[in-house]
């Protein structure tokens, strides 16, 4: 153990009478509450309506939860489903994992739903999120730390964490610290979002391409972090699977960063969103706005003449 080493916490569960308060379920909660919260204020400043993002977050979140923990079951599949597993443990999210391009990408499935009942162009609001993404991402982490799971190799580091002897690979031959890889990620996360927002701000970036920045940037980060990590891992010619996922990811926000600055270069105006969501939302007041032009125009109260026929 080194001076001053990071020590892992002593527990990751509290008990409020019968009820068990987890760290890691708290942990994604204060992380979705978070991305909803500057989600909200970007998605407003760019011409959005108040409220939008709360509403499309009661799609997004859920089905983002369902695809991190699918993802995660997928590719470890070993402790569900192997020699000694327990398929019913799959359903425990409040014990850890869920794989983050499950949940961007069923959340994605989500926030289309969401989006299109409001009439809100995806990429756009794609973009006033991605920042609250990562930060989420980031404040999630911190549920590994209390999970003590999904730390690196073993180090003597003066910033290597401490894990308990329960938590430690096996074979570790009485190592007791190893690279915080949740610290790691936190901070690349917090600089990402960073990142993201002066961008945007300098740049002007629309049509998706601030959510492409946010995606290829998180993807360059995970890729040197996984290759420090020891958890068990599917591997392909050398690679964890994570990092082939995290190279096709890469691959595909830039194309689409590229591509989408040819196409339509800029950013949405107000007006633009504003007309999106007239064309494609159910808008009920159109209904009513008719009534009252009817109204307006019968026999009893006939319409005014413009100012013209007056002088006339």
């Amino acid at each position: 153990m080194t001076p001053f080493s990071i020590p892992s916490p002593s527990e990751g569960v509290w008990h409020l009478g019968p009820l068990p308060l987890r760290a890691y379920a708290l942990c994604i909660i204060a992380g979705i509450v978070v991305a909803v919260w500057l989600g909200e204020r970007r998605w407003v400043a760019r011409g959005g309506r108040a409220g939008d993002v709360t509403e499309v977050a009661t799609w997004m979140v859920p089905f983002g939860i369902i695809g991190g923990r699918i993802y995660h079951v997928i590719t470890s599949p070993e402790a569900y489903f192997g020699d000694g597993g327990h398929p019913l443990h799959a359903l425990y999210i409040w014990k850890g994992g869920l794989g983050i391009w499950g949940a961007i990408a069923l959340g994605g499935v989500g926030a289309w739903l969401g989006c299109r009942r409001r009439g809100i162009p995806l990429p756009a609001f794609a973009d006033a999120l991605a920042p609250g993404i990562v930060l989420a991402q980031a404040i999630g982490r911190l549920g590994n730390y209390f999970n003590q799971e999904l730390f690196g190799k073993a180090t003597d580091v003066p910033w290597a964490l401490v894990i308990d002897p329960a938590h430690r690979p096996q074979g570790s031959l009485g190592q007791s610290t190893y690279h915080p890889t949740f610290l790691y990620e936190l901070i690349w996360d917090v600089g990402v979002a960073a990142l993201v927002i002066w961008a945007d701000r300098r740049f002007r970036l629309g049509h998706g391409r601030a959510f492409a920045l946010y995606v290829a940037a998180y993807t360059v980060g995970r890729g040197w972090i996984e290759a420090l990590r020891v958890d068990p891992a599917h591997s392909f010619l050398g690679l964890r699977l994570n990092d082939w996922t995290s190279l096709l990811v890469f691959i595909g926000a830039v194309v689409y960063f590229v591509v989408s600055a040819r196409l339509r270069p800029g950013r949405e105006t107000p007006e633009e969103l504003e007309a999106l969501r007239r064309d494609q939302a159910p808008d009920d007041t159109d209904d009513i706005d008719d009534a009252s032009s009817d109204d307006t125009a019968s026999d009893d109260n006939p319409p005014a003449r413009p100012i013209e026929d007056e002088v006339r």
